[in-house]
């Protein structure tokens, strides 16, 4: 391992329980750098000069940068949540430290600084343990690392760590996880600060558990990613934020799952932008408080596609296939009344057959903008207000202007829910409805026992 200043040491690693094989660790640490960080500053440089000497990665003359954009009608203000260096897709790489990996070799980073490191390894982890002032970029260049029970990246103390691809790499765990005295490290990336993605290059991350895991902010602004995890593809304790990049999931949970145990005024997700196809089991975006939406591409299968208390679609395109419910606001935090609200964007939705509900809220619903083209049994379903204040509604291949809150009949469809009458102009079983038929104005003596075929009870 070529690393200046670095000294190595025969130690076993308190990341691992006891009684397994001692490993190497070599404590890298780097010059302090200039390492302003400030969410929504231009304070810093995102250019660079010079060349990381042997590392293969000239440093940029003209950083490659991603730009976000705040909406008008945003909760979120998209220009407070990235910084600059966020944003920049390319490291300054001109005073950074080099490391190469080897088999069973732990690397420990301890000071700000970056560090470029490449290679191929097996039980290898990356630890940062740093000042909580201290800014890390860790510099992915052509890695992979396949580990059974630990972390490949993880994080255990520092302000801020940028994790920035150059070249294709790899992060495996195949086993079940081992502890870090009293933390749960169940994640291939497990950071407990801030921990921000971006890049030019490739990130491929496979997981016995969940792909990355976050104890405070979660933001990808780059990259291609893609991951494929038996749990959580990416979980988040405050946010998951979104500017730009390419995610590729499959989770047999949540793909996107941002939710803080203690404070239910957190765990937000905001996406401004990219391409991302993700296919759960369970949510694909889960969000405890805000789900926002201000741009990119996203293709989502899975059981419920957007849930969260306040859901806001601003702009981008977005495509659902669900088995549950399309987008669910429901109460899951204190701060807000379950709302979705769409102000721009294209949304198709299909729902699967059964009790489902394209667009479900346990309190209001607004349209405002942007089109929304639903094929669902059960469109729409609202416990407060319903608002159709502008833009496309296509339900079942035609427009109206009207959130109706009842089943709509096809392919299985039935009896309407409250508020609504009998769905495609038949009663059950198939009998045609009279042409005079008022479903709100019905005789005293009407008996829906008597119907053809019988209409279930409510028993």
């Amino acid at each position: 391992m070529a690393a200046c200043g670095s000294s190595k040491t025969e130690e076993a690693d308190s990341g691992k329980q006891s009684g397994e094989t001692v490993s190497t660790t070599a404590e890298i640490t780097a010059g302090s750098t200039e390492n302003t960080d400030t969410e929504g500053s231009d304070s810093d440089s995102s250019t660079s000069s010079g060349t990381s000497e042997g590392s293969g990665i000239s440093a940029s003359t003209e950083a490659v940068t991603a730009t976000v954009e705040a909406n008008e009608n945003g909760l979120l203000d998209a220009s407070e949540l990235f910084s600059e260096r966020d944003l920049t897709q390319t490291a300054d790489t001109s005073e950074a430290k080099e490391i190469t990996l080897s088999d069973g070799q732990d690397v420990s980073i301890s000071e700000a600084g970056v560090y470029v490191i490449s290679g191929t390894a097996s039980e290898t982890t990356i630890t940062v343990d740093a000042a909580d002032d201290a800014k890390i970029q860790i510099v992915l260049n052509g890695v992979s690392i396949t580990n059974k029970d630990f972390p490949c990246i993880y994080v255990k103390s520092a302000d801020k760590v940028f994790l920035t691809t150059v070249g294709d790499n790899s992060l495996t765990v195949s086993g079940s996880f081992t502890t870090d005295g009293d933390t749960k490290t169940d994640a291939v990336i497990f950071s407990k600060d801030d921990i921000t993605l971006n890049g030019t290059g490739t990130l491929t991350i496979t997981s016995s558990d969940n792909g990355i895991s976050g104890k405070d902010d979660v933001k990808v602004t780059g990259g291609t990613i893609t991951i494929s995890a038996e749990d959580a593809a990416i979980e988040a304790n405050d946010s998951i934020r979104i500017a730009d990049g390419t995610i590729t999931v499959t989770a047999s949970n949540d793909a996107l799952h941002a939710e803080n145990d203690d404070d239910d005024t957190v765990g937000y997700i905001y996406i401004g932008g990219g391409t991302l196809k993700l296919t759960a089991a369970d949510d694909a975006i889960h969000g405890t408080s805000i789900v926002q939406i201000d741009g990119g591409t996203i293709d989502i299968t899975a059981a419920e596609c957007i849930e969260g208390t306040y859901i806001q679609i601003n702009d981008g395109t977005i495509n659902i296939a669900a088995s549950d419910d399309g987008i669910n606001a429901a109460k899951k935090s204190t701060a807000y009344t379950p709302t979705i609200e769409v102000n721009g964007g294209y949304i198709t939705v299909n729902m699967g057959q059964g009790d489902t509900d394209g667009f479900d809220a346990n309190g209001n619903i607004y349209i405002n903008g942007g089109t929304i083209d639903v094929t669902a049994q059960s469109p729409f379903d609202y416990d407060g207000t319903a608002e159709y204040n502008g833009g496309t509604i296509i339900v079942n291949g035609e427009e109206t202007n009207e959130i109706s809150n009842q089943f709509m009949g096809g392919p299985g469809g039935g009896q309407g829910r409250p508020g609504g009458g009998f769905g495609d102009g038949q009663f059950p079983g198939g009998s045609q409805k009279p042409d005079n038929f008022d479903s709100n104005n019905l005789s005293e003596d009407f008996d829906p026992d008597n119907m053809p075929n019988g209409r279930p009870s409510d028993e």
